[in-house]
């Protein structure tokens, strides 16, 4: 039986790549017949007749090792799902998508208590860690950024540290036109690498 993974590789060495290049805000390169990507900061090379991702970044590695499980889901399924459509800015909580409220929880819940805990009283690191995966800071809680895991795909991560009153909380906002762009589950995935990374 065929997997998610392998349908999505298929459907991506069919497309056309011009069409795919204008709805994803990828490149694709004739010469090696493979697309150029852009994720948390770093270069990626899709090639979709071998089902391969490579990448020259010194930690590309974190994606296609340790959450490769996430990363080699998302990349073909974003490509192939992905329409020309930009972020409209108006974000949302992952639950409040179509289908959200039941996804986002039970063994699927994010781990945002996790990204809380290691930053409760690290604004800074917080911070530099954002922007070491290609964060662009923004005006939220204590400290916040957007994540680019694909280029239709901002993630907003925010940080209320902990105080007196209070413990640390982190929120993971999506721009309302992701779910134009990837099946809930890839949005899921999408998710959980943004806050993987974090940790």
């Amino acid at each position: 039986m065929q997997s998610g993974e392998d349908k999505a590789w298929m459907s991506l060495r069919d497309a056309e790549p011009d069409i795919v290049c204008k709805n994803a805000g990828v490149e694709f390169v004739a010469a090696t017949g493979r697309y150029s990507l852009k994720s948390f900061g770093m270069d990626f090379s899709i090639d979709p007749v071998e089902k391969m991702i490579e990448s020259p970044a010194a930690d590309s590695s974190i994606l296609l090792g340790r959450l490769s499980y996430f990363f080699r889901l998302s990349v073909p399924w974003y490509l192939i799902s992905a329409r020309d459509v930009q972020p409209c800015g108006s974000l949302v909580k992952p639950e409040n998508l179509t289908g959200g409220l039941n996804f986002f929880r039970g063994s699927h819940a994010l781990p945002l208590g996790k990204v809380a805990a290691k930053y409760a009283n690290d604004v800074k690191g917080f911070g530099e860690k954002g922007a070491y995966f290609g964060g662009t800071p923004v005006q939220y809680g204590d400290a916040a950024f957007v994540l680019m895991p694909f280029a239709r795909i901002p993630v907003t991560v925010i940080l209320w540290a902990a105080d007196e009153e209070f413990e640390a909380r982190v929120n993971l906002l999506l721009d309302a036109t992701c779910e134009l762009h990837a099946p809930i589950d890839i949005i899921w995935n999408i998710s959980m690498m943004s806050l993987l990374l974090l940790l």
